[in-house]
C-alpha cells in the first residue's frame, strides 16, 4: 500500500503570529482518517514570527522532536535545559512523567520554520529527558542520515520508541534506497524543494505512507530535503 497525503490537504491554522500546517488531526483541526500513522502521531510544519512562540506548556508520555529547517528556536524546560537550535539540529524532548517547556524563535527579525514531530513512546511514565545532535549538509548530502533511533546509534538522538528516523538531502542525479524490514511501516515527508518516491512525484509538504513495501527509493530531487521514518505497526 502507498497512499499519497498531498501538502494542501493537511489542516491549516494561520494564528498571525503562528502559521502551522497539520498532518495529522492536531488542536482545531480534526480528520478521522488522519490520527496518526502507526506511532507517528504529529507532524506540525510550523513558521514562529519573529520574537513570538510557544509560552510555557506541559506535556507527558510522547517524544517530541524538533527539525528546524530556517531561523533559530529558543527552547526552556522544567529540566533546565535552555539552548537555541538551528537548520541541521535535531532536538528530542521525551515528556514520559510530565514536563513544561516552551519554544521562541530567537530571532528578532527573521521568521523560524521547524518540524515539530510527535511520536508515541512505547510504554508510558518513563523518564523525562532531553537531547539534541547536529547534522550538516554534508552528513545529509545525497544520502539518508539517521537523526533519531531507540539506540541512539550513529550519533542519533534516542527515543523511547521502536523507530528511526532519517533525513536526506537531494538533488539532481542524487538518489537513495531504503530497505523496509518485513512488518514495518514507512513514512516519508518532503520538508522542502520536489523528489520522487518509488516512482511517485513529491513536492515540499507532501507525503507518503507505506505499508507492505520492501524498498524505498529516493530520486529525482530538486532541491529536496526528506525526511523517512522506519515505524512499526
Amino acid at each position: 500500500m502507498m497512499q499519497l497525503r498531498k501538502a494542501n490537504d493537511r489542516g491549516h491554522a494561520n494564528h498571525g503570529w503562528l502559521d502551522s500546517y497539520h498532518s495529522f488531526s492536531f488542536a482545531d483541526y480534526y480528520d478521522p482518517k488522519h490520527m496518526g500513522f502507526g506511532p507517528l502521531r504529529v507532524i506540525n510544519e510550523d513558521r514562529v514570527a519573529a520574537g513570538q512562540g510557544f509560552g510555557t506548556h506541559g506535556h507527558r508520555d510522547m517524544e517530541i522532536i524538533s527539525y528546524v529547517l530556517e531561523g533559530e528556536l529558543a527552547h526552556k524546560d522544567s529540566m533546565g535545559n535552555g539552548s537555541v537550535i538551528r537548520p541541521g539540529d535535531v532536538q528530542r524532548m521525551s515528556a514520559g512523567t510530565g514536563v513544561r517547556h516552551s519554544e521562541y524563535n530567537h530571532s528578532q527579525d527573521g521568521t523560524t520554520h521547524f518540524l515539530q514531530i510527535w511520536i508515541m513512546p512505547d510504554r508510558a511514565g518513563a523518564e523525562p529527558g532531553y537531547q539534541e545532535a547536529h547534522f550538516s549538509a554534508a552528513d545529509k548530502d545525497g544520502r539518508l542520515r539517521l537523526v533519531a533511533s531507540r539506540d541512539g546509534r550513529d550519533g542519533s538522538v534516542s527515543m523511547n520508541q521502536d523507530a528511526q528516523l532519517y533525513a536526506g538531502l537531494f538533488d539532481g542525479e542524487q538518489s537513495a534506497s531504503y530497505t523496509l524490514p518485513e512488518g514495518r511501516l514507512g513514512y516519508v515527508h518532503v520538508a522542502r524543494g520536489s523528489v520522487s518516491v518509488n516512482g511517485q512525484a513529491l513536492q515540499a509538504g507532501d507525503a507518503l505512507q507505506l505499508a507492505a513495501i520492501d524498498k524505498v527509493e529516493i530520486s529525482g530531487g530538486d532541491k529536496a530535503e526528506v525526511l523517512l521514518f522506519d515505524l512499526p505497526h
